[in-house]
């Protein structure tokens, strides 16, 4: 019933139990902004599971039985739209300026973060244009400047917000994705050039990503500044120790960590479960992308496998970045840990790309 149901019964029960194991710490990591004036836990709370879990399973549910060819129609349309509502960002009194980024749309009481939505769009439009041009790839034309156009948009959109972070995540899947669908060698080379190009810019104009670099390289430094957060958590998952601290016990949410309920709530779990549930989590992830791949190693089409692949790699690079910094083996991004992190946005399109990848899975040729 429940294969019938999800179309990969695997697949159902680790996304399952990561959003059990997600909620469950997002409650935990909440109690500790009860020490803080003026956040509201009950009212986060409200968002999380009102504008994003439940519409997110409605979502699932949705994009899980919508008709395959319908859904293949409406990747340009979503695309379009979802480049749009990014640009909805930049226009006053609508877009949402909050700690020198601009990447939110306030709509009386809601919040909506569209790069969330366009995240899933760039990923869909690139699959279903490699799908359809695979054969001619290699050609200047109709790879690399196709490829350019479809992800170089949206990429600019989201570094004039500023969100790095979201444009680096994008740009490792589409290039995986690329490299997935044949293309040359050469690309690459050209691909990878603009990226350092680019990089090296931004940090050089962007003074809080050069601090970000320096802090990777020297964490100890300006410990009260741009290198607090990084300081907490090292503490906060030191502190853990092998077993951790108990659920619930965790000491660091409590006015130390910066959002424990968001980017920093890895923290929080390291200190209340220890190395061994770290351990867990990081394997229930790596199950996630390892059966994610096998699905769409067996998709029915070349769009099925490529859209699978970036959906699933969307997810793993997000969760990967976010431990990564967490633990200092990365520079800090401000991504959120998938299921877990507060962002009702970020949950919503996180079920809904489960549920396009429960769909391909359900019309695969082999179960």
């Amino acid at each position: 019933m429940l294969t019938k149901f999800s179309g990969d019964r695997l697949f159902t029960i680790i996304v399952g139990i990561l959003l059990v194991v997600g909620l469950a710490m997002f409650a935990s990591a909440s109690l500790g902004l009860l020490a803080r004036v003026g956040e509201s836990p009950l009212r986060i709370a409200f968002d999380q599971i009102c504008l994003g879990l439940i519409p997110g399973c409605i979502a699932l549910i949705i994009m899980r039985f919508l008709d395959t060819k319908l859904l293949t129609r409406a990747v340009l349309p979503f695309y379009v739209a979802a480049i749009l509502l990014t640009v909805l960002v930049f226009v006053p009194h609508l877009g949402r300026h909050t700690l020198g980024a601009t990447r939110w749309i306030q709509v009386g009481p809601l919040t909506i973060q569209p790069a969330e939505f366009l995240k899933i769009a760039v990923v869909l439009m690139l699959s279903s244009y490699l799908a359809h041009a695979k054969n001619k790839i290699r050609e200047l034309r109709y790879g690399l400047l196709a490829f350019v156009v479809i992800v170089g948009i949206p990429c600019v959109l989201l570094i004039a917000q500023p969100n790095t972070s979201t444009t680096m995540i994008i740009g490792a899947t589409c290039v995986a994705l690329y490299f997935l669908a044949g293309a040359p060698w050469r690309d690459y080379a050209i691909i990878l050039g603009i990226a350092v190009i680019g990089l090296g810019m931004l940090v050089l104009i962007r003074p809080y990503l050069l601090a970000r670099v320096e802090t990777f390289f020297n964490p100890t430094s300006n410990s009260l500044s741009s290198g607090y957060q990084i300081q907490q958590s090292l503490i906060a998952v030191g502190s853990g120790k092998i077993a951790g601290r108990g659920y619930g016990q965790s000491v660091q949410k409590f006015n130390y960590l910066p959002e424990p309920n968001g980017d920093s709530i890895f923290a929080v779990y390291g200190e209340e479960f220890g190395f061994i549930g770290c351990v867990l989590l990081l394997v229930l992830f790596t199950a996630f992308t390892a059966r994610g791949l096998m699905i769409a190693g067996e998709a029915a089409t070349t769009f099925g496998a490529l859209a699978v692949t970036g959906l699933t790699l969307l997810i793993t690079f997000s969760a990967l970045m976010n431990m990564g910094a967490m633990l200092g083996v990365l520079p800090l991004t401000g991504l959120p840990l998938p299921f877990m992190s507060q962002g009702g946005t970020a949950l919503f399109s996180d079920l809904a790309s489960v549920g396009i990848i429960l769909n391909i899975a359900a019309h695969r040729t082999k179960k």
